[in-house]
Formats: structure tokens, sequence, C-alpha cells
């Protein structure tokens, strides 16, 4: 079974709380070589729009509470062997709360689910599903954050598997940090492959006594985002380099 790229981003914005997505991000996100998009909402302009559909003939979109297009509120898609239920998540209260969360999951009866609205990045398994949030992939405001660091999510789905690429722009390097997590369709836990620390207020949650258990066992593993994303984060750096010899 041939692995498919999924791309999940939230609350753009653009450009009512954000000028545009970063151009570090804009480098990686290249048009075809994704095989979905998911989108939880809040995209800001039909320039915005226009733009993720560009990235993958498949692309999928739910409706956030800023949204004036017509999306539906929920909707469920089926990649490689995983249901993967989509919500905004400005629906559910408390925001953000994964086990209010999960009575949405349950009722679409899915294997991942993902959410936005906090613009905040969130990995987390409860009763034997995974629980995303991509955070905001334009570092929007909102509500509960004032400034929060860009993120998305770049899933790699290969039958039963699931590896997700977490991206968060670095607020001290200015640089994105890449944080790669395992899961495997209904299990209890997730493996945290490597961390890397972030500086910002945006950290993802992870499962301190899982990542205690796999913490010395991963100490020399070396993080490897999906090799088309990373050749041309590689480009872009020789280009900078270039730049700056000139």
């Amino acid at each position: 079974m041939n692995p498919e790229l999924v791309l999940v981003v939230g609350d753009m914005f653009v450009p009512q709380r954000a000028p545009d997505i970063d151009p570090q991000f804009k480098s990686i996100l290249i048009p075809n070589k994704l095989q979905h998009v998911l989108s939880l909402g809040n995209i800001g302009s039909r320039e915005s729009y226009d733009w993720l559909r560009s990235l993958s003939n498949d692309f999928h979109s739910v409706k956030g509470d800023y949204d004036i297009d017509d999306m539906p509120e929920k909707k469920v898609v089926t990649i490689g062997d995983f249901k993967v239920g989509m919500i905004h998540g400005h629906q559910v209260l408390p925001w953000g709360n994964t086990e209010s969360l999960s009575c949405e999951a349950r009722q679409l009866d899915c294997d991942i689910f993902i959410s936005g609205n906090t613009h905040q990045t969130n990995v987390k398994v409860l009763d034997n599903k995974l629980y995303l949030n991509p955070g905001s992939i334009s570092g929007a405001f909102s509500d509960m954050i004032a400034d929060p660091s860009p993120s998305f999510i770049l899933m790699v789905i290969t039958g039963t598997e699931a590896i997700i690429y977490l991206y968060v722009l670095n607020d001290r390097t200015q640089k994105f940090d890449v944080n790669k997590v395992e899961y495997r369709k209904g299990e209890a836990n997730y493996k945290i492959v490597n961390e890397n620390e972030n500086e910002g207020e945006n950290e993802y949650e992870v499962n301190k006594d899982n990542m205690e258990e796999h913490e010395q066992e991963n100490d020399n593993v070396q993080e490897q985002p999906p090799q088309d994303m990373q050749e041309q984060s590689q480009e872009e750096q020789n280009q900078q380099v270039e730049e700056q010899e000139q």
C-alpha cells in the first residue's frame, strides 16, 4: 500500500488577522506533492481558499465560525485504513477539551479526530482514538491566545499506520521545528520519535508517561520529514546562503 501525504491546517484568517502564511511554510507546501488537504475552517478569503485547493486534487474543508461559504459543519474522510473526522471546534465547550471533543468523535465513528479553533497545537490519544489540532498556520491571534506560533501538521498514512509531523515556527530562531509522532490504528498510545524544543507558547501536548518510556531509546533518532518537503526546504536554505554571499 502506497503512503498518502496529508496536510492538516487550521484557522488561517488571512488577511483578517494575519497578512499571509510564513514564506518558509509556503516554500515546502508544493502543489501536487500532497495527496490530501484537510482544512478546519476560518480560512479568511477566496484567495486563501484557492491557494489551499491548489495544493491537492483532494481538498476537504469544514466551516469555521467566521466562514461564510457553504461548507459542512462536520465531515469524515477515509485515508488509508483510517476514518478521519473533521470539525472546526467552536461548537464544543470547553474549547479544545479532548473529553468534550470525544463525544463528536464517537458520533462520527472515526479513528483520527482533527479540530482547530484554539490556535494551539495538540496531540493526544483517548479511548483508542487519536486527536490532533494543527494550530493556526498563519499564527493568527484568537480569544485564547494573543500571539500563537504558526503551525501545521503533515501526516503520512500507510494502511493502519500514521506518522504525524508537526511543524511549528520557532519564535527564537524564526525557523520551523519538526516534531514526529507515530500512531497505529486503535492503539491506546502514540510513540514520540523525536521532540524539538520550541520556546514559543505553542507547544504540542504530549503523554508524559509515554514520553518518558521512549525518551532513552530515542535519544539518537534524527528527524526525517517527508522527502519531498525535506528536499524543497534544503533548496530554500541553499538559496538563502547564495543571497548572503552576494
